[in-house]
């Protein structure tokens, strides 16, 4: 079994500070996401990366001290991604007027959005790839952001049936994420994702109005 990496270990070793360390640093990072997807973790050598990104080894090994430092930049890249989209989301929301179905669409399709950013890659990071306690954490924080948002817009709407906003928004979007997840890395090639969609926002609209 493999010894878990101590935490400088998962971080850069330096930051780019000219505009062509910058550039190999982003063609190093684009060369990792792109052999992670094709070969998976095990198989996504610093070598592969290095000859993808038309670098050295040495180069990699200046700014990156192993392919779990690259693993972490592109998942932490990805959560910030995702933060970015959830914030759209959000600022959506707050303006529905109280239209839950729409709400709970809007969320839906955020979460296929994210997910359909280079599915091979998000199942890789989140499938096969060791997440250190960092962005365990990152994740987790994201998660909270995205439950308070959607316990906010529950809390006092009309149709909103359930006793306690707070455990219900945890469960919708655990089950969302769980859902679209499983539909996008692994389903989307026979199923119709519209008509999925659709279906999981009538599962959720269907527990947040019906009494408990």
């Amino acid at each position: 079994m493999a010894t878990p990496r101590r935490a400088h270990e998962l971080r850069p070793r330096k930051s780019p500070l000219q505009a062509r360390s910058r550039a190999s640093v982003g063609a190093i990072l684009e060369a990792a996401a792109q052999v992670f997807a094709r070969d998976g973790y095990a198989a996504g050598t610093t070598n592969r990366i290095a000859e993808r990104a038309g670098v050295s080894v040495g180069s990699l090994y200046e700014y990156f001290p192993n392919k779990d430092a690259l693993l972490v930049a592109i998942l932490e890249a990805h959560v910030l991604e995702g933060e970015a989209i959830l914030e759209r989301t959000a600022a959506a929301i707050r303006s529905a007027s109280g239209n839950l179905r729409w709400a709970v669409h809007r969320l839906v399709a955020a979460m296929v959005e994210l997910h359909a950013r280079d599915p091979e890659l998000h199942r890789v990071l989140f499938e096969e790839a060791p997440a250190p306690r960092r962005v365990r954490r990152m994740l987790a924080e994201s998660e909270d952001r995205v439950t308070a948002m959607v316990e906010h817009f529950l809390d006092g709407h009309r149709q909103f049936a359930r006793r306690d906003p707070a455990l219900a928004a945890r469960i919708v979007v655990q089950t969302v994420e769980a859902l679209v997840h499983n539909l996008i890395l692994h389903d989307a090639r026979t199923a119709d994702v519209q008509t999925r969609v659709d279906e999981i926002v009538v599962l959720v609209v269907g527990y947040l109005t019906t009494a408990a």
